[in-house]
């Protein structure tokens, strides 16, 4: 009986994590995200860098604008990895449990071929995601990529 009603506890609990997490509604969308997100489903990443830069004039302190910001100039020609660092850090020390901001973080260490760096954000997310998270699993698989080809070098 003992176990039927903790597994029923737990069914109850994931059941109605979703709202729970909410606060019980749903979160108003955030218009600078959408525009964003839209700027890079089109990989305008020019577009996605104005609309992100703006919004930070105003909102210096939202991880999720220097994060997009990051990943914009990071995924841009000629990446200034200077600024990427500079936006991802930024991000991380605003909400250090940013999971996008550890990904891309660990993304941008293997692009100037930092192994080690992009391990540690690995090892966060593995600590920060209950389950494999989206971003763990990404990571994971980029440092998967990385490794082989550094193997040849």
């Amino acid at each position: 009986m003992r176990t039927l009603l903790l597994c029923a506890l737990f069914a109850a609990t994931f059941t109605v994590a979703p709202a729970w997490a909410a606060g019980g509604e749903a979160k108003p969308a955030d218009p600078v995200i959408e525009k964003t997100q839209a700027a890079i489903a089109k990989q305008d990443w020019k577009q996605a860098q104005d609309i992100t830069r703006e919004a930070l004039m105003k909102s210096p302190g939202n991880a999720d604008y220097h994060n997009l910001y990051a990943y914009s100039i990071r995924k841009g020609e000629n990446p200034d990895m200077g600024e990427v660092f500079r936006h991802y850090n930024e991000a991380l020390r605003i909400d250090p449990d940013h999971r996008n901001a550890h990904e891309y973080l660990g993304e941008a260490y293997l692009m100037v071929g930092n192994l080690a760096k992009a391990r540690e954000h690995l090892q966060v997310l593995d600590r920060l995601c209950f389950f494999p998270c989206e971003q763990y699993t990404m990571l994971k698989k980029a440092i998967a990529d990385y490794e082989p080809k550094q193997a040849k070098k």
